[in-house]
């Protein structure tokens, strides 16, 4: 990189600095912050629990972004203040330093830039991530215990928990179901990119000839709502069954009729949740899903009704795939939406996925 080009990029730093303190309304975030602390001192802040971590966790994020913004200001400067003094001395060790902190305040705004871009209803909400196998038995069900090892790893990676919320395990190996919640900041603002269909190619290890298999799963990426959030369901147009649970692999099985199983009779809804040992909890977290299909269907409802109006006709089925996993006759994962696409596909495998993320995030901007 040359000094002017050092120049160029100081330049659109500025320029994308003040975009983002315009889209951020920053004034008003500080007045929120001041609020909210306030409330946290009145005595009886903590009589409600559940109300204070909400509160707590809406002052953390807002802190975390306004100290995000200042401390990549207080960088630029500083870039700027360097960027003087290397065209002064001309020192090539001064400016490779200079080259490779720019380069990484370009790398910092990005992430600044993707966290800013997830500001939809319930982006900061937790996930609820369902991975169902298509026809194929063995070999779609592995397929589906290794995006469940993608998603899990992947998780890790922003330390957010997982909680697996009901499993049903394959008949030789993987899982016929899985459903995670998934915990963190923005979980479902990042994982909604990954709702539809992962294609799998690849020579079967459960193929004796050796031969080349295509396996579907489809990815189902809800988000986890509160207590207060308005979606009318009628109890009489609930069917509530309750069974004896199993975890994974038969472990952790239950002798009480613990894990529950919610259908919704308008939509044929299904949900099941077998976390717990008690089936209160099992109830609660199963409505809570419910809430989130439900969600999800009229959203789906609303999106059919646009396309309808916009006359653009959409394949659904197996062959409309999201992304595909090429272990074999070469190694590639490319996502058809964005056409991002890797050759280090053991990465992917290990949950880098932020690349797939980034891409699918942005182009729902342009």
């Amino acid at each position: 990189m040359e000094l002017a080009e050092i120049r160029n990029e100081l330049d659109k730093m500025t320029s994308r600095l003040v975009d983002f303190r315009g889209s951020l309304d920053l004034d008003q975030k500080k007045t929120r912050i001041a609020e909210l602390e306030e409330e946290m001192v009145d005595p009886s802040f903590w009589n409600d629990q559940q109300n204070a971590q909400k509160v707590i966790g809406e002052v953390n994020e807002l802190k975390e972004l306004v100290q995000t913004f200042a401390k990549h200001e207080e960088t630029l400067d500083n870039l700027l203040v360097s960027y003087e003094l290397v065209k002064e001395e001309n020192d090539q060790d001064l400016f490779e330093e200079l080259e490779s902190e720019v380069q990484e305040l370009t790398e910092a705004l990005n992430q600044f830039e993707l966290v800013i871009l997830l500001n939809d209803p319930y982006d900061r909400n937790n996930a609820i991530l369902e991975l169902h196998p298509g026809a194929g038995g063995t070999e779609s069900q592995d397929w589906a215990s290794m995006l469940l090892r993608m998603y899990t790893r992947w998780a890790e990676t922003k330390n957010f928990q997982v909680d697996t919320l009901d499993y049903l395990p394959g008949d030789e190996a993987g899982v016929k179901s899985v459903t995670l919640l998934i915990k963190g900041h923005n979980a479902y603002g990042y994982l909604k990119a990954e709702k539809g269909v992962h294609r799998l190619v690849r020579i079967s290890p459960f193929d004796s000839s050796g031969r080349r298999h295509t396996s579907f799963v489809s990815c189902d990426v809800m988000p986890e709502f509160d207590d207060d959030i308005e979606i009318d369901i009628k109890t009489e147009d609930l069917k509530i069954d309750t069974y004896r649970s199993s975890g994974a692999g038969g472990q952790h099985v239950n002798t009480t009729d613990s894990a529950v199983r919610i259908t919704h009779l308008p939509t044929n809804t299904v949900v099941t949740c077998q976390s717990e040992r008690s089936q209160i909890k099992n109830r609660e977290q199963a409505m809570k899903m419910l809430k989130a299909k439900i969600y999800q269907l009229e959203i789906e409802k609303q999106q059919q009704e646009l396309d309808s109006i916009r006359g653009e006709q959409k394949e659904i089925g197996w062959g409309s795939q999201i992304r595909s996993y090429v272990f074999h006759p070469y190694a590639m994962v490319k996502d058809h939406r964005t056409n991002v696409e890797t050759g280090n596909t053991q990465a992917v495998m290990d949950g880098d996925l932020d690349k797939f993320m980034d891409a699918f995030l942005r182009s729902k901007m342009d």
